[in-house]
């Protein structure tokens, strides 16, 4: 083979019963390059990584390492080789401390083989510090952020002396600040000769990091081509078959009532005497970088945690919300950061899901009105324009950006005033993040009010009316559309670093 490859994965065809999910993929890394490769959720990205990995062996075709023919059949044996994957669903073990997760199952030995827990301990602080996470390794999993346990998957990978890195939407935690660290160490390891396949749906990373793109669409490789040949439309393009003109609906006007009014909210050190209004139909966009607090504060609002002081108005009268419940009933609505965890719940129905915040409505006192629900769910799949063969399948088998419209869904069939939006379009393909924009513009359209929390900044700006910068648990600044632009936030938030500082 080739020696100017590091990888190459020669006419991969793999099928699952009645599917056929890769058809004669030819895949090609280069020596010390930044490959990006995108593909709408179900192109097959994921499974060539998996058979790349080991954790697929039954396919037909060939994979070669070094100009070595090679066929794993355990993940151990990719890894051993330099092979390493960095999962976009993070699973480190929470009990266990930092320096534990990353030597798990290769700890450092004395010579009566007990674990050399100082060695192990002194060898997680220097990769720590090698990519500036500000943890001590005695730190238990469970107390670090999202963002934080990202990067813990990456120092994993490099603990492992890999040859190749597999980064599988490696930034969907991370906000601006988070990913041009990433983006950093990502060159590091390109300068120290480690090959890199770079997995994002955002992609204007894949223009900001990778050297070429390998386009799949269908289970078949539509093109590689090098970053100076490509732009944004023509990747698009390449990805769902046909032009799209816009990666943003236009967004119309909202009315001047105010919907709600939080007024001097705070909890600890979390957020500080937060006060803002919300109009009717209003989208809100909420910026900041992890830790800014504005996750907390929309759990605060919607009594998924408490506040230590504070009130909130719907419609110009005071509600007390001091749970989920208390919310609801007052029309606020939430769809949070990870849907796997809180937004469905995978192993049960469309129809299931749709009904779970709304019992009161089709099973009072205990008894389902099977025929209301499911003419319901039928109707919120339509309107939403579902892709699922009935409204008995499980949500855990449709894609991300389906899944995504099953947890608005089950929101839209109540008769909801507010709707808070935590990292609405997280690791959704580009055509699936534009169908929920209409959706989030058809609601605003509507009538409700609408806040969201993005870490992209672009989509941030391309989809709010109006914008809060937040920093430190505080209000950092306030921006109206037309007046914004992704320097001016991150100069709000720097300056509101430097004041808190």
């Amino acid at each position: 083979m080739d020696s100017d490859y590091l990888l190459v994965m020669d006419n991969i065809t793999k099928e699952f019963p009645g599917v056929r999910a890769l058809s004669n993929v030819t895949f090609r890394v280069k020596q010390n390059s930044i490959l990006g490769l995108v593909g709408e959720n179900g192109a097959g990205k994921s499974t060539l990584m998996k058979i790349l990995s080991g954790h697929y062996t039954d396919y037909q075709g060939a994979i070669y390492w070094k100009g070595e023919k090679v066929h794993f059949q355990k993940e151990r044996e990719a890894l051993n080789l330099g092979i390493a994957i960095v999962p976009q669903e993070l699973n480190p073990i929470p009990d266990l401390t930092i320096a534990e997760n990353i030597f798990i199952g290769r700890e450092p030995v004395t010579k009566i083989n007990l674990v050399a827990r100082k060695v192990m301990y002194q060898k997680a602080e220097e990769l720590l510090r090698q990519v500036n996470l500000n943890r001590p390794p005695d730190t238990k999993v469970r107390e670090l952020s999202v963002a934080e346990k990202q990067m813990l998957e990456i120092i994993k990978a490099i603990s492992r002396n890999a040859k190749l890195i597999i980064m599988d939407e490696p930034t969907s935690a991370l906000t601006s600040v988070e990913i041009e660290h990433l983006f950093k160490q990502i060159r590091r390891l390109h300068e120290d000769g480690i090959g890199i396949i770079y997995i994002s749906h955002k992609l204007e990373e894949i223009f900001e990091v990778c050297d070429e793109v390998t386009v799949l669409r269908d289970g078949e490789v539509i093109g590689t081509k090098p970053i100076p040949e490509l732009n944004v439309s023509s990747i698009v393009k390449m990805m769902v078959g046909r032009a799209m003109n816009e990666l943003y609906p236009p967004v119309g006007d909202h009315g001047d009532a105010v919907r709600l009014s939080v007024k001097n909210f705070s909890r600890g050190a979390r957020f500080k005497n937060i006060n803002f209004d919300l109009k009717a139909g209003e989208i809100l966009g909420i910026a900041g970088i992890i830790g800014a607090g504005r996750s907390e504060l929309v759990r605060a609002i919607f009594g998924l945690d408490k506040r230590d002081s504070g009130t909130i108005l719907m419609d110009g009268k005071p509600v007390n919300i001091r749970s989920t419940s208390d919310a609801i009933k007052n029309g606020i609505a939430m769809v949070t950061e990870d849907r796997a965890v809180y937004g469905f719940v995978g192993v049960r129905s469309i129809r299931d899901n749709i009904l779970l915040p709304s019992t009161d409505m089709y099973a009072p006192k205990f008894f389902i009105h099977q025929q209301e629900i499911a003419s319901a769910a039928k109707d919120i799949c339509r309107k939403l324009e579902v892709k699922a063969p009935g409204i008995m399948t499980n949500v855990i088998n449709l894609s991300g950006g389906n899944q995504q419209k099953i947890v608005l869904g089950k929101w839209i069939l109540r008769d909801i005033k507010v709707l808070i939006m935590d990292e609405p379009t997280r690791g959704i393909d580009v055509g699936a993040k534009y169908e929920i924009y209409k959706i989030m513009t058809k609601l605003s359209e509507q009538g409700i009010s609408i806040i969201m929390i993005s870490s992209e900044l672009s989509e941030v700006i391309g989809m709010s009316h109006r914008i809060l910068v937040m920093g430190d648990g505080k209000l950092l600044a306030e921006m109206n559309r037309g007046e914004v632009a992704q320097e001016k936030i991150m100069q709000a938030i720097v300056e509101g670093g430097r004041k808190n500082g």
